[in-house]
């Protein structure tokens, strides 16, 4: 058969000829509006930072630099890495109950964050946070990929994704008048001490116990039927989870490079000493060991150590973790490998909208603490306005991008692509005008267009990325498609405009534009995201095939 020919592990992406006209059941509906509370909820906890930033940097005596370390690179690394792991569960086991579970953890650790006393309390309740909020969409996006056919997954996924922006505009909101309303009534403080801010994070973490007792209730699809290709449950779905647990955790990954030989070994004893070298001296280079980052806390000897509040030596341990486990997935499960960090389509997809993510990242969580401070407005004012508009225009673009995603998919294999495309270059002037304006209302107006723009790119990307590999290997797709989103769009893009803000006099505005020179990289990644991805959506089973993965040859989806 012609290179021409659907395939449908990879379908929601093809020809025209290969959509399914299958009618969806109202489950899936149901299902998927479910999946949307979730991700708002994930997404309250995680955007309610942007609001509390200015009271945290009061309360605790820490700088911009901090605040975006503790909102980027402390929850990114975690979020990131654990991805992995919990992305091959939800691949092998109950992504229902994968769900319920991070969904409890994250919901108590942001509880707990209203109880921290100093930075690194706070940051260690952060990186909780993180940690559960990996198993979310790993999770999700499977799921949504067995309710939902190829022809309307875009879709599916962009109203999945909506979730983000509606919790982070409520975030704001409650935030905000939480916040007031606390200092107003305990201007010394309320019960057992707590702030305003303190109170903030337990108001929003507190409900999340409760929808995991709803999640609960949730049917599990069977995996990759709706694409015609069903696969059996693993019989021991935490083998492959421990498995990749410790491929990336530090220490571990030695045993398991030195089990594919000496010179694997070599190779990442040597990785891990370059990426810390390389960590070091940006360090030493941008001073950040002045600030939050290098924060000595004198040991018993009197010696100061790093603490665990170090921007650069938790990214270089990320990218080692992240550099082992591609290592170990190379030589375990090769066509998983193949078809996501062997795959030049895969990877340009990814790391295209990943530079999306950096700017947009960078603009929604300091927009809060720019317009406090830059126009003197209260936080339940800015809360409703702010939230508000930028939920609204996060809500529509991420809706109509998905939907216009797969309208052109109808009429070009390409056609997600071109969206992401816009979402990364259609925000540029408007964010420019956004953050240097003296109107408070015109930065308000351009939040909500600058966000909508911006969110236009999210659904087409995640479906972009799903139809590049087969059904069984969709979780760890998605996890490997937030290592891109997190370690360099979060992790790197609230952080730069922080510190780019510290180092001129905390002014929010270079800071925040200073993210923008991304946009030209991100240019070329796309562009040459367009050339690859049709040839790679056409060819999934069979390039699958030539990697080793056992296949049906006389399957009408071979090609």
């Amino acid at each position: 058969m012609s290179d021409n020919t659907a395939v449908p592990t990879g379908a929601d992406d093809q020809a025209p000829v290969s959509l399914s006209d299958a009618e969806v059941p109202a489950y899936s509906w149901y299902a998927l509006s479910v999946l949307v509370l979730i991700y708002v909820l994930n997404f309250i906890d995680r955007q309610i930072l942007s609001i509390l930033a200015n009271d945290i940097k009061a309360d605790l005596g820490v700088d911009d630099a901090y605040l975006g370390f503790l909102y980027g690179t402390a929850f990114a690394i975690f979020y990131a890495l654990f991805g992995i792991p919990l992305g091959k569960l939800a691949d092998s086991w109950k992504r229902v109950r994968l769900m319920t579970l991070g969904l409890s953890l994250w919901s108590a650790m942001t509880a707990l964050s209203g109880f921290a006393k100093d930075a690194g309390q706070l940051t260690v309740a952060r990186i909780g946070v993180g940690v559960g909020e990996a198993t979310a969409s790993p999770s999700a996006y499977s799921l949504i990929s067995d309710w939902f056919p190829a022809r309307l997954r875009a879709t599916a996924l962009a109203i999945y994704s909506s979730g983000l922006y509606i919790g982070g505009g409520i975030s704001l909101a409650i935030g905000g008048m939480v916040v007031d309303r606390w200092n107003q009534t305990f201007p010394d403080g309320g019960p057992l001490g707590l702030a305003g801010w303190q109170a903030a994070f337990i108001a929003v973490g507190l409900p999340g116990l409760l929808l995991a007792v709803w999640v609960m209730t949730l049917r599990e699809p069977v995996r990759g039927a709706i694409d015609g290709i069903e696969t059996p449950e693993d019989p021991h779905p935490f083998r492959g989870f421990v498995r990749e647990l410790t491929t990336v955790i530090p220490g571990f990954t030695f045993f398991g490079a030195g089990a594919r030989g000496v010179g694997a070994l070599m190779i990442n004893i040597a990785v891990l000493l370059l990426m810390l070298a390389v960590g070091h001296g940006l360090t030493l280079v941008l001073d950040t060991g002045q600030g939050f980052i290098m924060e000595a806390i004198a040991n018993g000897s009197g010696i100061a150590v790093p603490a665990i509040t170090d921007q650069w030596l938790l990214l270089a341990i990320g990218y080692y973790a992240v550099f082992s486990w591609a290592c170990a997935l190379r030589v375990r499960d090769y066509p998983t490998f193949a078809l996501t960090w062997g795959s030049p389509a895969f990877l340009c997809t990814i790391l295209g909208y990943s530079t999306v993510s950096f700017a947009a990242y960078a603009a929604s969580y300091w927009g809060a603490p720019y317009a406090e401070r830059v126009f003197e407005v209260s936080k339940g004012s800015l809360g409703f306005w702010l939230g508000g508009g930028g939920a609204v225009g996060g809500f529509l673009g991420v809706i109509l991008g998905g939907r216009m995603a797969d309208l052109l998919l109808a009429k070009t294999s390409a056609g997600r692509i071109w969206v992401v495309m816009f979402g990364l270059l259609s925000p540029l002037p408007f964010a420019y005008v956004q953050y240097t304006t003296e109107s408070y209302w015109l930065f308000i107006a351009l939040n909500i267009v600058v966000g909508g723009l911006a969110a236009s790119a999210l659904g087409a990307a995640a479906a972009a990325s799903q139809a590049l590999v087969l059904p069984r290997m969709r979780g760890t797709a998605t996890a490997t498609f937030f290592l891109a989103t997190t370690l360099v769009g979060l992790a790197l893009g609230p952080f730069t405009a922080g510190y780019v803000s510290t180092i001129n006099s905390d002014n929010l505005s270079v800071g925040v534009l200073s993210t923008l020179w991304i946009a030209p990289i991100g240019l070329v990644l796309l562009i040459a995201a367009l050339k690859l991805t049709p040839e790679a959506s056409r060819t999934v089973v069979s390039r699958a095939a030539a990697a080793g993965e056992v296949v049906d040859r006389n399957d009408p989806n071979f090609s």
